[in-house]
């Protein structure tokens, strides 16, 4: 594992040419994760106050902070082990559209080419919001 601080994370963005705000409530909504999260979520469920879903890594719980006017994403994801892996999100205005910026974080014992796949996942999943919300 590396040791530099910079390798341990990396910032995935694309540029959406809608609103943030429209961005912001459509990406917030649970519900809406298997439309444009794959790399996350194939379908999603409420079970006893939680959003489940069968994802590549198994059953997951993920939880969003509440909603906010900063457009700030930032979501757990609860592994099959139990780790729970946090996941800084946002959608920030430009202009009349949006960024919207995800980090992915690299985990202890993950090698270089299971980070990769990551950011590639995160950013197949971005792409997809963007043509989702081109849509709209």
């Amino acid at each position: 594992m590396e040791t530099d601080e910079m390798s341990r994370s990396r910032h995935v963005a694309v540029s959406i040419d809608r609103p943030a705000a429209e961005v912001y409530a459509y990406a917030a909504d649970p519900a809406n994760l298997p439309a444009w999260a794959a790399g996350l979520s194939s379908g999603i469920e409420r079970v006893d106050g939680e959003w489940v879903t069968e994802s590549p890594m198994g059953r997951v719980v993920v939880t969003f902070v509440e909603p906010n006017p900063y457009g700030v994403l930032d979501h757990d994801v609860t592994l099959p082990s139990g780790e729970v892996v946090y996941n800084p999100m946002r959608v920030v205005r430009d202009g009349d559209g949006c960024e919207v910026v995800f980090t992915v974080r690299r985990r202890p014992g993950m090698s270089a080419e299971e980070f990769d796949r990551d950011v590639a996942a995160v950013a197949a999943d971005l792409a997809a919001l963007r043509r989702i919300m081109a849509g709209r």
